[in-house]
């Protein structure tokens, strides 16, 4: 049985047999279960992603937008909690990733939490600032065996605070410096992905960008796996049906799906996913209510069903799912009406989920991952320097 590898581990295994592992993100102990039972199924090692905003919701802050810091302490222990009580009896392994860190603070908030893995996001800095606010944080993160994912270049679209309206395409060669420069174990690169559910109607990744950075970093002998992020598909019967149940989502369309499972072969090793697992549980539960009209007068779960009816373009299930929060903090179930809600969660989770674990090539694949600790992975970058 595993416990918690850093994210390293596997990543290394991408690396070296040539597919991409999944990352899923999570706002929930039920959509964390979920994620790990289902790469379990698949044999899959399996990265559960908490976003620096997603660890203020799951601390408590229903206003996660403006969650503080220590708002995600908590939410950081609370998510570790469960997914540390799910490794110890799977026989996957699993990383804890921070998506989107935003600060040193953050990143060591979530660290002393139990994640395993975090990424500084200091894209928005001139060159030498993200390189010295991002080995801050490889150092600090390398002394404890956690793993580091750093970003160079800038993708358009919203998620949670991550806005912007143009895209910055990654110089290759500036790949190479920051990764010399600063000792990550990942980047996330910008090369046509874009966050939130509209990346537009003809969305084109420019591979050729993965491909230049992945041979400029093999030329120096640097390992660096590669990110892309902004990657959710946006089934588009999954948005049609949530238009068909009430919902108003518009102008939705998301990364062609060949496009990425290319890319999972041209040096990409792993791809961020969150909104493919927004859309799949917000129609599951849009459909909970439709089909049993009994449900909306649940005094246990009706506040649901009224924000899903006030917010009929709202595709984030944290819009939704405030009226349980015990249950999204901790997985507790206080009736019958929010076990059916949690179903639906978990449900939706393993739909997309399960999906693009088969695309991306992971299936299979977990015993090709060491089980390595954090304390034996801390000592090798001493070892190394790094």
């Amino acid at each position: 049985m595993m416990s918690l590898v850093p994210m390293r581990a596997i990543l290394e295994a991408a690396e070296k047999y040539n597919f991409a592992q999944g990352a899923f993100n999570v706002n929930a102990v039920a959509q964390a279960k979920a994620v790990i039972e289902t790469h379990e199924m698949f044999r899959s090692a399996a990265i559960i992603q908490g976003a620096d905003l997603a660890n203020a919701f799951m601390g408590g802050r229903k206003d996660f937008m403006n969650g503080t810091l220590e708002d995600k302490k908590i939410g950081a222990n609370n998510i570790a909690r469960a997914v540390k009580k799910f490794a110890e009896n799977s026989p996957i392994p699993i990383a804890l990733h921070l998506d989107h860190g935003k600060s040193f603070a953050s990143c060591a908030a979530a660290i002393e939490g139990g994640y395993t893995s975090v990424m500084i996001d200091g894209s928005a800095y001139p060159f030498e600032e993200n390189v010295e606010l991002t080995r801050e944080v490889v150092k600090y993160a390398h002394s404890k065996g956690v793993t580091v994912e750093g970003e160079l270049g800038v993708l358009a679209g919203v998620e949670d605070h991550v806005f912007s309206d143009n895209s910055t395409y990654t110089n290759p060669l500036d790949a190479v410096r920051f990764v010399r420069q600063t000792g990550v174990d990942a980047l996330a690169i910008s090369y046509g992905t874009k966050h939130g559910a509209n990346k537009g109607k003809n969305a084109k990744i420019r591979k050729e960008i993965a491909i230049a950075t992945k041979e400029c970093l093999r030329h120096e002998g640097l390992f660096c796996a590669l990110v892309s992020h902004g990657s959710s598909t946006v089934p588009r019967y999954i948005v049609d049906e949530i238009n068909g149940l009430g919902g108003k989502i518009e102008n939705a369309y998301g990364i062609p799906k060949q496009q990425l499972i290319e890319v999972s072969k041209l040096g990409i090793s792993k791809i961020n996913v969150d909104t493919d697992i927004r859309l799949a549980v917000t129609r599951n539960l849009r459909e909970l209510f439709h089909c049993n009209p009994q449900l909306r007068g649940d005094e246990s779960i009706r506040e649901i069903y009224q924000l899903l009816e006030a917010k009929p373009a709202a595709y984030d299930p944290r819009e939704f799912l405030t009226p349980i929060m015990d249950t999204v903090m901790y997985g507790e179930i206080s009736s019958d009406g929010v076990a059916k809600i949690i179903d639906c969660v978990e449900k939706g989770v393993k739909e997309s989920v399960g999906t693009l674990v088969v695309d991306f090539g992971s299936v299979g694949r977990a015993p090709l991952v060491e089980a390595v600790s954090l304390d034996e992975m801390a000592e090798r970058y001493r070892k190394a320097g790094i």
